[in-house]
């Protein structure tokens, strides 16, 4: 089964926790903080595999979590650092924030990286917060949270050429019969419903990767049919083929059928309607074929200028007639051909603030009276914190002060004893 979209979240771990610990030595009374620090969260890592050509394993998994960092130890030992979880994927996947639409990542090269969730930091031990006038603090850190992200794998594929044409014209013939590839080939519509893949070898020792794109019809760039869903894979491509039935079989005009196709192309994306192209007159084994080209090539030379005239290159994938020309020619001009793929725009990371900053935590009240403390700054605050040991609450509550929780309590009205909940921690708010 081929996948080439599918949504995901990720997690990265969580950093150790910091402890609390004094030394405890013979003949050393009195012994100072010795509590370590926590260990880094493992990050989760995007890296590409060359022997993947779908997204078929995220099917069946949609949740990935980095391991957390180990605990700090006594004698100032720091916990140790959890190993980065890495997740393969095939070249050509683009990475996408689900919730902001922005493009974090394009993996395109074997073995390109890619860290998407960065794991917490340790939690800091008490021998950091010792001073002159605490010296044997009952203070540490929670290890911070990983991040947590929601992303959408987008995968199209990577060939050097592809395949265009109304379903039916033989593209899937022709990729059989150049490639070892095998795809499924019936005499009706929408045969195939994958982008298939095959390698084309010639014998002067030069090669390239082709992509039997499935059928196009009008109305594709609008989502009508299977085009929609698949000509981002021809974006990736430097030259198209441009497939168009000769046979008489089918009553539209050839000539009709090779503009409408470009015509979605130029729909779904201006730039592919300037990619080069090589016309491939198809089934000329058929009886009235020849006539058929003649007035397809003379259609052609009259809506073109004679400097921008297409390459045309009649074959019979039936009889092998004109293929090793076409494939030839095809190697010929991917050699002149620069790489026209424009990559997308990746995120930089960079945040623009708008005129007023975001507040750091909001104040709301239940309906049975508690008052809620929310914020994405003021919850990672709060999970930091070491709550078994007062010296470590005291210090979270001098954080707040700091911040303007007091007042801003003070202000929505709280009074003197109401419960105040943070998460899933409630205190009593004392002024």
């Amino acid at each position: 089964m081929f996948v080439d979209q599918v949504k995901i979240n990720i997690k990265a771990g969580n950093g150790g926790n910091g402890i609390v610990a004094f030394r405890r030595e013979k003949f050393v009374p009195n012994g100072g903080p010795a509590g370590g620090d926590g260990g880094r969260g493992g990050d989760v890592i995007l890296k590409v595999d060359s022997g993947m050509r779908t997204l078929m394993d995220f099917r069946y998994q949609r949740k990935f979590k980095a391991p957390s960092g180990s605990n700090g130890m006594n004698k100032q030992m720091t916990g140790r650092s959890a190993r980065d979880y890495v997740i393969n994927v095939p070249g050509g996947t683009i990475v996408k924030d689900t919730e902001t639409g922005e493009v974090i990542g394009d993996l395109v090269d074997n073995d390109e990286e890619l860290v998407i969730a960065k794991g917490g930091r340790g939690g800091r031990g008490n021998i950091h917060f010792a001073s002159p006038k605490n010296p044997a603090p009952e203070i540490a850190e929670n290890g911070e949270p990983g991040q947590e992200r929601s992303i959408q794998l987008e995968l199209r594929v990577l060939a050097d050429v592809g395949l265009l044409g109304f379903p039916s014209v033989g593209k899937s013939t022709l990729l059989s019969v150049v490639t070892s590839a095998k795809p499924k080939i019936a005499e009706y519509h929408f045969t195939t419903l994958v982008p298939n893949l095959g390698m084309v070898r010639l014998d002067d020792g030069r090669d390239f990767v082709i992509a039997d794109i499935p059928g196009l019809i009008e109305g594709a760039s609008q989502g009508i049919g299977l085009g929609f869903e698949f000509l981002r894979h021809v974006e990736r491509t430097k030259v198209l083929l441009h497939l168009v039935d000769m046979s008489g079989v089918e009553e539209e005009d050839p000539f009709d059928s090779y503009q409408k196709i470009n015509q979605e192309l130029s729909k779904y994306d201006p730039d592919l309607i300037n990619r080069r192209q090589i016309i491939v007159p198809t089934k000329m084994d058929m009886p009235n074929a020849e006539d058929n080209l003649k007035k397809f090539e003379k259609k052609i030379r009259e809506s073109t200028k004679e400097t921008d005239s297409p390459d045309i290159f009649p074959i019979s994938a039936v009889t092998h007639k004109g293929l090793e020309p076409l494939m030839q020619h095809t190697a010929d001009v991917l050699e002149s051909t620069p790489d026209p793929i424009p990559a997308p725009v990746v995120s930089d990371g960079s945040v623009t603030y708008a005129y007023e900053p975001k507040q750091p935590f909001t104040v709301e009240q239940d309906e049975d009276g508690t008052w809620v403390l929310a914020g994405e700054k003021l919850e990672k605050l709060f999970k930091m914190t070491n709550t078994e040991h007062d010296d470590s609450i005291v210090r979270f509550a001098r954080q707040m002060r700091g911040m303007g929780v007091d007042d801003a309590l003070r202000k929505a009205g709280i009074k003197n004893g109401d419960s105040v909940r943070i998460l899933d921690f409630t205190f009593e708010f004392v002024d």
